[in-house]
């Protein structure tokens, strides 16, 4: 039997992260189906689409942040990429 995927929320259409709601870190797959980095932690954020370097990280529908790299889908979204 397979596992089901992360559980995650997306708070806006326009947001380009979503949080994770489970705390499976070691879970690789998203509900959707889609991949993501394992490791990252409930509550956590991770990019639902690639994020260039400089560009705005989006939550709640505003911008919480700049990116400090660029951001594929599916990598965590944090202190490390994110300013």
């Amino acid at each position: 039997m397979t596992e089901p995927g992360r559980a995650f929320l997306l708070l806006h259409p326009d947001d380009n992260v979503a949080t994770l709601i489970d705390d499976r870190a070691e879970q690789t797959r998203l509900s959707d189906g889609k991949a993501i980095e394992p490791g990252i932690a409930f509550g956590h954020k991770f990019a639902i689409c690639r994020i260039p370097q400089g560009a705005p990280v989006i939550k709640y529908g505003v911008q919480i942040g700049l990116s400090l790299a660029d951001i594929e889908p599916g990598q965590h979204v944090h202190v490390h990429n994110c300013r």
